[in-house]
Parts: structure tokens; C-alpha cells; sequence
């Protein structure tokens, strides 16, 4: 005999009950799906990453903010790189590299999730963590920061492409 036949009107009842308990419990159980944000930030700024001096080189439109007339004598050669804007799973990411002499001064998370509290609280102790690694390693051979994966992976990614266009 079939488990919906008329003769079983309560077994048809507890039937339907369990798959309307189990659609909405898969309903309520799934992460809402935000739409990623294009991510826009200000372009590199050459005149003030340039060394202070009198004389400008003319080629403002130079790839990736690099500054310096080739010059390396007694001036410090400085310059500011921002890498490729990494599209992850929670967010884009983007850094800026500040080089000084070839040798890796700063770096600076320009672009990073900040969407939800839970992306600010894990950033705020990521961030740190990386530059951290990166200004030690001078390099993208950096470790990844435990239970922020995807922004470790997109800061490692941008800083090397940082570091491809500065050429180091």
C-alpha cells in the first residue's frame, strides 16, 4: 500500500510537515548574497611620492606612479607603486608598495573588505599581521594569516604585481 493513500491521512500529515521543516530550515540556513562592489580608488599620486626637487621630469604619465629621473646620488630615489585590485570571495584587495633605494619601505592596504563588522574585526588583525611579513620578507613570500585566507591570498597577489611593475 502507498505511504499517501486516503486510508493514512496522518502519515500524510507528518510527511508534509518534515519537508516544510526541512525547506525551511535549508531556506534560513543559507548566507545571503551580496553583490560585489566595483572597487574605485584614487590613482597614484607621482608629484607627491616625488623627491623634493626643483625640477620636474615632464612625463606625468608615467605607469604606476613611478618617480625619479634616474638620478640616484645623494637623493634618496622613492617611489610608490599600487598593485592589481584582487577581486576574492569577500572583497576586492589592493595594496600600494613605497620602495626607497630598491629596498621595500612601506606597505599600504588601500582597498579590503570592510562590508560587515566580522570583515572589519578579522582585517584589523590581518592587515597588520601581513605588512608586517611583507616588509620582513621584502618580498610576496608571505604566510598566510590564520582565518583570513581569502584576504591573505588577494594582499600576496597584489603585492607581487606591485612589485612586478616597480621591478623589483
Amino acid at each position: 500500500m502507498h505511504a499517501l493513500k486516503k486510508n493514512r491521512p496522518l502519515r500524510r500529515i507528518v510527511l508534509a510537515s518534515a519537508a516544510t521543516v526541512s525547506g525551511m530550515v535549508l531556506l534560513l540556513s543559507l548566507k545571503p548574497h551580496t553583490t560585489p562592489q566595483i572597487a574605485v580608488s584614487a590613482p597614484a599620486t607621482a608629484p607627491s611620492t616625488a623627491p623634493s626637487a626643483g625640477a620636474s621630469s615632464g612625463s606625468g604619465g608615467g605607469s604606476g606612479g613611478t618617480s625619479g629621473s634616474g638620478s640616484t646620488s645623494g637623493s634618496s630615489s622613492s617611489k610608490s607603486v599600487a598593485g592589481d585590485t584582487v577581486q576574492t570571495r569577500w572583497g576586492p584587495v589592493q595594496v600600494r608598495i613605497t620602495l626607497k633605494n630598491g629596498k621595500l619601505t612601506d606597505v599600504t592596504a588601500v582597498t579590503y573588505p570592510t562590508d560587515n563588522p566580522r570583515d572589519q574585526e578579522i582585517n584589523s588583525y590581518a592587515l597588520p599581521r601581513l605588512r608586517s611579513e611583507a616588509l620582513t620578507a621584502q618580498s610576496a613570500s608571505i604566510d598566510t594569516v590564520s582565518g583570513a585566507t581569502y584576504t591573505s591570498d588577494g594582499y600576496r597577489q597584489s603585492l607581487q604585481s606591485a612589485l612586478d611593475s616597480a621591478g623589483s
